[in-house]
């Protein structure tokens, strides 16, 4: 079902394609909202990044706009770097080249910040598989521009933790508000209380529903 890390203490889990399927079928048999998704879309894709300095630049351009915008403007500087997106190539770009890839000023300067700390040393990029989810929030959040979403997201996608439930996640806060035919969106404590009774598959939960999201259900 999972594999392991090897986290501080040696201890931790990092979720699989096969651990997605038996997680989301105990979920559905635990709860049958879940199951009820389960049973309309199918189980949903398993949505996962590589680690490292391109996922976590897209997860910043990702931020408070579509998906779509967001890979557009990642692909025109992927392209304008011949592939290559690394935090020395993306350093000798400048604003106005940025600018109009897609970049906003705010991006541009959180894009730059993080190119420059992987740089210097100051964030172990690679080093973060070892650590446990709370430690590495504690890093990325340390830096300009990576909030919880943005460390949430990249501990579910490209480090692929079971168990994390995006903070600030709009999506998940609509499907939630859809499943459960609720007057508002739920705020995010109330997204924490809810998603604590799929854990230890959170992540797998967060699927789910965002599965349930893109295929418009209710």
């Amino acid at each position: 079902m999972v594999g392991t890390y090897s986290g501080p203490d040696g201890d931790g889990e990092q979720l699989t394609p096969a651990g997605m399927i038996d997680a989301a079928h105990e979920l559905a048999n635990r709860d049958p909202a879940l199951r009820s998704i389960l049973e309309r879309h199918g189980l949903p894709p398993f949505w996962a990044r590589t680690e490292g300095f391109p996922t976590l630049l897209h997860i910043i351009l990702e931020q408070q706009v579509s998906l779509a915008s967001a890979r557009a403007a990642y692909d025109r500087l992927a392209a304008a770097l011949g592939g290559d997106v690394t935090p020395a190539t993306f350093l000798l770009l400048d604003d106005e080249s940025l600018r109009r890839f897609g970049f906003s000023r705010q991006k541009t300067t959180y894009g730059r910040h993080l190119a420059r700390a992987i740089q210097a040393g100051a964030l172990d990029l690679a080093g973060l598989a070892r650590l446990d989810d709370e430690e590495v929030r504690r890093r990325l959040v340390a830096l300009p521009g990576i909030g919880p979403w943005t460390a949430d997201i990249y501990l579910l996608m490209a480090l692929r933790r079971p168990d994390i439930w995006p903070r600030g996640d709009l999506a998940l806060a609509v499907a939630m508000q859809r499943i459960w035919k609720l007057p508002a969106r739920p705020s995010h404590a109330a997204q924490r209380d809810r998603s604590a009774v799929w854990s230890p598959w959170r992540s797998v939960a967060a699927r789910l529903l965002w599965h349930n999201y893109l295929g418009g259900g209710g």
